[in-house]
């Protein structure tokens, strides 16, 4: 939301200048109504009413796809959002792009998707660095509707299409910070 602050350019205006206030109240509205609208409308990256995303690609209610070897069929959810169901193990070549949980979810894929993990969600248990190549993620949807990746299963679960597999990690536990000792002050 737009700030305007006592020090704006409105309140510097002279006190018979109300173009240069009205001007600025106008362009405010406007970029308020704009706001709304897009969010009624939903952004850019979403997809339509009803479809579901997977990378990037929208796809209407009730077609399935196949990723993984597993069968996703696009539905909603409780609250209406879009929301892919896992059906079976098909085994079967994919029919859509597997790109890889490689950035966060939001405009690209809709909730219950899958992906094999990558370096993006490679995270640290004290100073041990666990690969995220090892683990399948799902789109999931927290409290406020947020989309964000979580692990979903070992990648044995995943099957690749021949000749590729995970790509383990390129990092290093060196970027796992040690684990903080707090010692009681010393009594003076």
């Amino acid at each position: 939301m737009l700030n305007v602050e006592p020090d704006s350019v409105a309140h510097d205006a002279p006190r018979g200048s109300t173009r240069l206030r009205s001007a600025l109240a106008l362009t405010v509205a406007a970029v308020a109504t704009a706001g709304l609208v897009g969010a009624a409308t939903g952004s850019a990256g979403a997809a339509p009413a009803g479809g579901c995303l997977w990378a990037g690609t929208s796809h209407a209610q009730g077609t399935t796809v196949v990723a993984g070897g597993r069968a996703f069929t696009c539905a909603t959810d409780q609250l209406g959002a879009p929301h892919w169901q896992r059906g079976a193990d098909v085994r079967t070549p994919s029919t859509v792009t597997e790109p890889g949980a490689t950035a966060a979810p939001a405009g690209s894929f809709s909730a219950g998707a899958q992906q094999p993990g990558t370096e993006y969600n490679d995270y640290c248990v004290g100073t041990q660095l666990v690969d995220g190549s090892e683990s399948v993620y799902e789109v999931v949807s927290d409290a406020n509707g947020a989309l964000r990746w979580k692990a979903a299963g070992p990648i044995s679960q995943w099957t690749f299409t021949p000749g590729t597999g995970p790509v383990p990690t390129t990092r290093s536990a060196s970027l796992c910070p040690p684990d903080q000792v707090i010692w009681p002050e010393p009594a003076r």
